[in-house]
């Protein structure tokens, strides 16, 4: 199974925090739209359905590369 890297993990985590605030703050179609691509994309990353279990999984990541004591673990570089 393929592992996002955890800098990505963090950054969509941070960024679903910080757009989730400002819809709540705003509520406009376009604050909601944003919240739906970075919940979308961060469920895809973590290969869950549903953004409770995503940011689970994304936590779980987290934890268990700071237990392993490496700052990123192994990356790969992926091209096409």
């Amino acid at each position: 199974m393929l592992m996002a890297n955890p800098a990505t993990l963090r950054s969509l985590v941070a960024r679903y925090e910080t757009l989730r605030s400002a819809h709540a703050r705003l509520g406009t179609p376009e604050s909601g739209r944003r919240l739906d691509d970075v919940s979308y994309t961060l469920c895809v990353t973590t290969g869950t359905r549903a953004v409770p279990e995503a940011l689970a999984a994304a936590a779980a990541r987290l934890h268990a590369v700071r237990a392993a004591g490496s700052p990123g673990s192994a990356q790969v570089s992926l091209t096409a």
